[in-house]
């Protein structure tokens, strides 16, 4: 069974790290988010699930409005050939959450098979403060940049911090 909200913030916790979560009506895409950037500080993001050929997972996270060249990713991020997004029920098996809720949070729930590989837009890590859902859309969660690294890690992955964005690579991060 995946983790709840109370799971992962229980996680956190356990971790020492400190986050504030805000409650808000469910948000499906960016577009629909956007009074949230008034009224909650900090980068807020988007979360990219897709595999490559070879059936690789990986989960891309950058700032809400990064521009990635979904036909080059692939070439900077190490999947063999073009990526393509991963579906509803493949998203639900290995991060355990729903369409709309994609969240780096998501990788508590991948802590046994290690089969998703984070990657972390540098752009976005240049962020103090980031924002993501704990699991579900209706709510926002704020964390350092330093202490997403620390969950990730402490849920057993490896995050990468790569340009995948084309702010990143303009700023040459």
């Amino acid at each position: 069974m995946p983790a709840t909200r109370d799971d992962l913030l229980s996680f956190l916790a356990e971790l020492g790290i400190a986050v504030s979560t805000v409650d808000h009506q469910p948000v499906f895409t960016v577009a629909e988010s956007g009074d949230l950037h008034d009224r909650i500080p900090g980068g807020h993001t988007k979360n990219l699930f897709v595999k490559d050929k070879k059936g690789r997972l990986f989960l891309i996270v950058a700032l809400h409005d990064a521009e990635i060249d979904l036909k080059k990713v692939h070439q900077v991020v190490g999947a063999q050939g073009r990526v393509s997004f991963g579906n509803a029920d493949l998203l639900m098996e290995v991060l355990g959450v729903e369409p709309g809720s994609v969240t780096p949070f998501s990788l508590i729930n991948d802590r046994g098979n290690l089969r998703v590989t984070p990657v972390f837009d540098a752009a976005m890590m240049q962020h103090d403060i980031l924002n993501y859902h704990p699991l579900q859309n209706d709510a926002t969660t704020a964390i350092s940049a330093a202490d997403l690294l620390k969950f990730a890690e402490a849920c057993g992955h490896e995050p990468r911090v790569l340009a995948v964005s084309e702010q990143a690579k303009e700023a040459g991060l």
